[in-house]
């Protein structure tokens, strides 16, 4: 089987398996139906090897939606990867990260959902290191370094269920003991890695080495949202706690991240903090309380996040390979197509009202309205959403109108395998938001607000696409408002400081002190005195030995005398 077949099986496979799990998810929303099956796949007289699948509306549901973008990546990826030499490898590792995924997503058990966490972790670093550079090799180490310390998460709350009989985690109710708390914190430590919440964001963006189509996999339904989906699994056990500390992280991850993206002229990484944007939202949401919106959010986000990803690429790959939204320009009329579905996806990230990401993004901001929380995060919460829309009109304007990009020799072609992959992205991202409200929520909730907070989200919508359009003027030597303070433009534009923190600041000097205990112990005393001590010993008495046998006549004499002083001693 060629290249190009092995491609489109895999394609159709997935996109009707993907119909088929969303359907039955929908079907079992609708009658209110799960299914816990317990399979056994090995007996040997009493020991048995049984794994749990759980089937309830929310894993079907989104195993069917991750298998729509996985589909429309792979597609993509064929049209995308054709010239590279070891594109059958890179179906065989997008393929093996679907099925971490799916693993991930219809287990009930710890251990089962430690298979598919850690096969994302580990798949996701083949993926990073893809194209073979020191910057990948850098992003791959620290995506992966990271994530291990939420398996490690994972694993000390296996152990502490150890003494429950199993690690079902849907079967006890150990809220109340102090073992749910403990439990509780491992399982936020874990998804705040996966997901890059504060403070362990600076991997999200570093990611970006990996090739586009993969990008658009991990940062829109698989990688990242994992985090969210294991705290939405265990939304029952974090509404035992006071999560205000935790809401907090998310919030200042959620305002970190758009306040970069502003500051970013790379197209790629200011997707990815888009997307670290949307998942504080998420995690907001969740904190507060509410897990069936908070993946709503994740379903609507998913899909146009995907559609932007795959515009994104495409637009790399006219530009010569140049990310820099800097050399662009004026795309609207060489990539008219793509410009389009990039119009879309950014108006649905910034919740245009009636796109798929107003429905989920303008009922997060209400029911936190209703909440009793304080203003710092009810501002907060709106500044974020101000500063998403901000970026995005940014981008629209270096992109796609009449600024002048640097880029003269340029080669425009819209593959058609790309442009067809990207209908179903665009037409979800239109309608998914509404079909998914009326389908997950068929009772709504009242929510009456004055008038004055209903206008709120759209208010701070229109005030962030002026500032978007604004920032997109402001140069670096401008006197008044202009970025001269270089220390809080370095700032704001590097999430903080840190990049600096989580990477340059352990290995700068790690590798200066391994470089130490190298010399010391493998090339220095520790090879005499811990690896040769023993054989130094035998050698020196060997040595003594032959010596002494010698029938040295000195040597008898000095023995002699020796006894002789010892005996009088005596």
């Amino acid at each position: 089987m060629n290249f190009t077949s092995l491609y489109k099986y895999w394609f159709f496979l997935i996109f009707f398996t993907g119909s088929l799990f969303f359907v039955l998810g929908l079907y079992f929303l609708s009658i209110d139906y799960s299914v816990f099956m317990d399979w056994e796949i090995l007996t040997i007289h009493s020991c048995s090897i049984t794994m749990t699948l759980l089937l309830d509306w929310m894993s079907l549901i989104f195993m069917g939606s991750v298998m729509f973008i996985s589909s429309m990546v792979i597609y993509y990826s064929h049209d995308y990867m054709m010239n590279d030499d070891n594109n059958i490898r890179f179906l065989i590792l997008v393929l093996l990260f679907v099925m971490s995924m799916m693993f991930m997503i219809i287990s009930p058990n710890l251990i089962s959902i430690l298979l598919g966490w850690d096969g994302l972790g580990l798949v996701s670093y083949c993926l990073v290191i893809y194209f073979q550079n020191y910057k990948s090799y850098n992003a791959g180490m620290l995506t992966v370094l990271t994530n291990r310390i939420g398996d490690v998460a994972i694993l000390l709350g296996i152990a502490f269920m150890f003494d429950l009989g199993s690690w079902h985690y849907l079967y006890y109710n150990f809220y109340f003991s102090n073992i749910g708390y403990i439990l509780c914190l491992f399982m936020i430590l874990a998804a705040f890695t996966k997901s890059a919440q504060i403070p362990f964001s600076s991997w999200l963006p570093a990611a970006m080495a990996a090739p586009t189509p993969v990008s658009a996999l991990v940062h829109s339904s698989t990688l990242v949202t994992a985090g969210v989906y294991l705290l939405i699994r265990f939304n029952e056990l974090l509404s035992q706690f006071n999560m205000s500390f935790f809401l907090l992280l998310s919030m200042l991850t959620m305002f970190m991240s758009g306040l970069g993206a502003n500051f970013e002229y790379d197209l790629k990484k200011i997707i990815a903090l888009s997307t670290l944007s949307q998942l504080g939202l998420m995690m907001s949401i969740l904190f507060m309380g509410y897990p069936v919106i908070a993946f709503f959010h994740l379903l609507t986000h998913a899909f146009f996040k995907a559609l932007l990803f795959l515009c994104a690429g495409l637009i790399i790959h006219c530009m010569n390979d140049s990310q820099d939204i800097r050399h662009m320009g004026l795309l609207v009329n060489q990539l008219p197509y793509t410009s389009t579905c990039f119009g879309i996806a950014n108006l649905s990230l910034c919740g245009l009202p009636f796109l798929s990401g107003f429905y989920s993004k303008d009922m997060v901001l209400e029911f936190m309205t209703m909440e009793f929380f304080n203003l710092f995060i009810y501002i907060l919460f709106f500044i974020s959403v101000g500063l998403t829309v901000s970026y995005s009109a940014r981008l629209v304007y270096y992109c796609m109108t009449s600024y002048s990009g640097l880029f003269t020799c340029c080669s425009y072609h819209e593959g058609l395998v790309m442009m067809r992959s990207m209908i179903f992205l665009v037409f979800m991202g239109i309608f998914g938001g509404s079909v998914l409200s009326w389908l997950l929520f068929p009772f709504p909730d009242v929510l009456v607000l004055p008038l004055e907070c209903k206008l709120m989200p759209l208010m701070f919508v229109m005030i962030g696409g002026w500032m978007g359009y604004e920032l997109a003027f402001m140069y670096l030597f401008e006197d008044l408002f202009g970025l001269r303070m270089n220390l809080m433009t370095t700032f704001l534009g590097t999430m903080w400081f840190m990049p600096n923190f989580s990477t340059y600041a352990i290995y700068s000097k790690s590798f200066f002190i391994s470089n130490k205990y190298s010399d010391f112990m493998d090339m220095g005393w520790g090879e005499y005195l811990m690896s040769n001590l023993m054989a130094y010993y035998f050698l020196f008495l060997s040595k003594l030995d032959l010596f002494y046998q010698n029938n040295n006549i000195k040597l008898f004499f000095s023995a002699f005398i020796l006894l002789t002083f010892l005996f009088v001693i005596v």
